[in-house]
């Protein structure tokens, strides 16, 4: 039976990568491990357009938006089962936010600011005091198709303004068009495509292959 069932968790994940356009964001993992690595991204800019503010597709009474505690964090950690996504979630310092939406008491989706200099594949990125950088958005596969991201990333825009950072920016993996498509509903800009190799999970190397418009919108 336990047999069954790992059998039809691993189905299920795989037609979860297939579904959200992850083949090939699942195959770069891979390669990852034999110290090859690739990933373009792009730095994105945020909340600088207006859009529609999105709506919970399910009763909107039943959620609730909160700033989530270390110890909350921490269990929504020992739920998800291998997920790259939340991997790589870092330790918890003064100005680093999470943000959480409850549903009937439970996490729903999450994600995570940071106020301060960061780094993304040893590349450090410096944010100035008007600045913040959003990262992990992760909705549980329960809560799917509720639209919840959208949500939840709007409603940050928002929070982020009244504390006076009103330039608001994340990092776009190329090949991870669900991340893609969600950004795309609120309007978010596409400003630099990178690429980034490292051989032998030793070299380093990163490459700015474009920038665009800033009123443009990479498809």
């Amino acid at each position: 039976m336990e047999a069954n069932k790992d059998r039809f968790y691993k189905i299920k994940w795989f037609w979860n990568i297939l579904k959200n356009g992850l083949f090939l964001f699942g195959v770069r993992n891979q390669l990852a491990r034999f110290g090859f690595d690739f990933d373009p991204f792009y730095w994105v800019l945020e909340g600088a357009s207006d859009c529609d503010p999105p709506k919970i597709k399910d009763n909107p009474s039943e959620y609730e938006l909160v700033q989530l505690s270390l110890a909350e964090m921490e269990a929504v950690r020992k739920k998800i089962v291998g997920s790259g996504q939340v991997a790589g979630i870092p330790d918890f310092h003064d100005q680093l936010k999470c943000i959480g939406l409850k549903h009937k008491g439970e996490i729903a989706a999450f994600m995570l600011i940071e106020l301060n200099d960061f780094n993304y594949n040893k590349k450090t990125f410096h944010l100035k005091a008007n600045e913040a950088y959003l990262f992990h958005m992760y909705t549980f596969e329960v809560h799917r198709g509720k639209n919840l991201a959208p949500y939840v990333r709007y409603q940050s825009y928002l929070m982020l303004k009244d504390l006076g950072r009103d330039k608001i920016y994340s990092i776009t993996q190329y090949f991870n068009r669900s991340s893609r498509r969600f950004k795309k509903k609120l309007n978010a800009r596409n400003l630099e495509l990178y690429f980034y190799l490292i051989l032998f999970k030793k070299y380093h190397y990163y490459f700015l292959l474009r920038k665009f418009n800033s009123q443009s919108i990479e498809k």
